[in-house]
């Protein structure tokens, strides 16, 4: 069953993590809806400008049929009869010539019968059942009209893999008037109309354009929001951590009263009131005394109930990296040297804290040995399928008559020691598969040897 934490004011990790879930859906959902309104703009956007477009191409188209056509056919021929082939050829070449290279599908020109009188498609000459309502209205001298005529919905698009060519039809009506002798439409729009023009321009690529848009934002506000929770996830994860580490320290301190007690001393000892050098003396000697005392309690509870090591991957390097740097000071301090030749890369598998612990506690014992200037050498080097690990001092070394009992529990040759700390070090080591081993080394000194199994790849 998966551990449970909570937070100081009661509120569960796991109610924060529900929560975090909960703001993943509503970020996602927001920039959807976002993504739909920006580009339901753009979209409107794009068909405002085709619009535009189409009504200066539709301007352009009547004031070159009404100069360049209609005068002068009445002038050569009297009047407009479209179904002279010398007529229509010339209209047909004139209006060819406007639309090439601008994508236009299709135009028509209807009279005021709507027959269509023109067609760039020949076959629609002469019919009858093609005008719309747009055309009605048109000749009605109303404004120019513009229909979108799809084969399918733009969301249906959005999820087409390819749109065909004319899958998107902007369908403009424009009613053909006559100009002034300036080449301009009155503005009162009282000229006459001659005619409806109807043009057809495929926009089926600016819609793709559209729909890539479209998911583009879709994709840039789902990738940020995945971000944000994978953030907000980590917090969440090292907050807990953290808190379960607080709440094992509570833990220890309720299972410890010297804890308490301890710390109550160091408070005493920080506050202004406590300046008085006979109630410092006491708070310092209560404060020291507390503190060894509550290392021993956690020194006979951390033996008698040795907790299970993990098995995570384990670089060891970083290990002794975390020893050596909180050691720093004490060893600057001391003055004693570290030399450190270690193979890089040495990976095993276990409770990097247990391990941790392990190594800082051989390196404590050697400072203490020595009790002065002096020097560690570490080494670290793979053999065969394990990884050995050597401390040798600079110190005088172990005493050959009670070599052989120092990893028995509560043997100790200290005036203040419990006895505990080397074999807890061996209790960590043999719990991760590995032995331990101590000896003098032949140029004087102690030496710990720590042998264990190599992480498997």
């Amino acid at each position: 069953m998966p551990r449970r934490f909570e937070l100081p004011g009661g509120l569960p990790f796991g109610f924060a993590r529900f929560l975090s879930w909960v703001s993943l859906v509503l970020i996602l959902a927001t920039s959807i809806v976002m993504s739909v309104i920006i580009t339901d703009s753009a979209r409107n956007t794009m068909f405002r400008k085709q619009q535009e477009f189409a009504s200066l191409l539709a301007e352009n188209l009547n004031h070159q049929i009404y100069r360049r056509f209609t005068l002068p056919t009445l002038v050569g021929f009297g009047r407009i009869a479209l179904r002279q082939p010398v007529q229509y050829e010339r209209l047909d070449q004139l209006v060819q010539s406007v639309i090439h290279g601008l994508q236009v599908s299709r135009v028509r020109i209807y009279d005021h019968g709507k027959i269509v009188s023109y067609s760039t498609d020949r076959a629609d000459l002469g019919r009858t059942d093609l005008a719309g309502p747009e055309i009605t209205v048109a000749l009605r001298d109303e404004d120019p009209s513009y229909t979108i005529d799809a084969d399918i919905s733009f969301w249906q698009a959005l999820f087409t893999p390819r749109l065909e060519p004319g899958s998107f039809i902007l369908r403009t009506t424009y009613p053909l008037r006559v100009e002034n002798r300036l080449g301009r439409i009155d503005d009162d729009d009282d000229s006459p109309i001659m005619g409806v023009l109807e043009m057809t321009q495929d926009i089926t690529n600016d819609t793709r354009a559209i729909i890539a848009f479209q998911w583009l934002i879709i994709g840039t506000a789902s990738l940020s929001s995945l971000v944000l929770f994978g953030m907000l996830l980590v917090f969440i994860r090292r907050a807990e951590r953290v808190m379960a580490e607080r709440m094992q320290e509570k833990q220890r301190l309720e299972r410890n009263p010297l804890g308490i007690i301890r710390s109550s001393a160091e408070l005493l000892l920080k506050r202004p009131s406590s300046s008085d050098p006979v109630t410092a003396r006491i708070l310092e000697a209560i404060y020291d005394e507390a503190k060894r005392l509550s290392q021993t309690v956690n020194d006979f509870l951390d033996y008698a109930r040795p907790r299970q090591p993990r098995q995570d991957p384990v670089e060891t390097d970083g290990v002794l990296d975390r020893v050596l740097g909180f050691l720093e000071g004490e060893l600057a301090r001391r003055e004693v040297a570290v030399t450190r030749e270690t193979e890089p890369g040495i990976a095993v598998s276990g409770d990097g804290d247990l391990l941790y612990r392990a190594f800082y506690n051989i390196m404590v014992n050697a400072l203490q040995a020595m009790d002065g200037p002096g020097s560690v050498t570490v080494t670290a080097r793979r053999d065969g399928d394990e990884a050995e690990f050597a401390f040798r001092d600079s110190g005088p070394g172990f005493d050959p008559a009670n070599r052989e009992r120092l990893l028995d529990p509560f043997f100790t040759t200290k005036d203040d020691g419990t006895g505990l700390g080397l074999p807890i070090v061996n209790s960590i080591i043999t719990s991760h598969g590995g032995s331990l081993r101590i000896d003098n080394a032949p140029e004087g000194g102690a030496v710990v040897y720590v042998r264990l199994p190599l992480r498997s790849e």
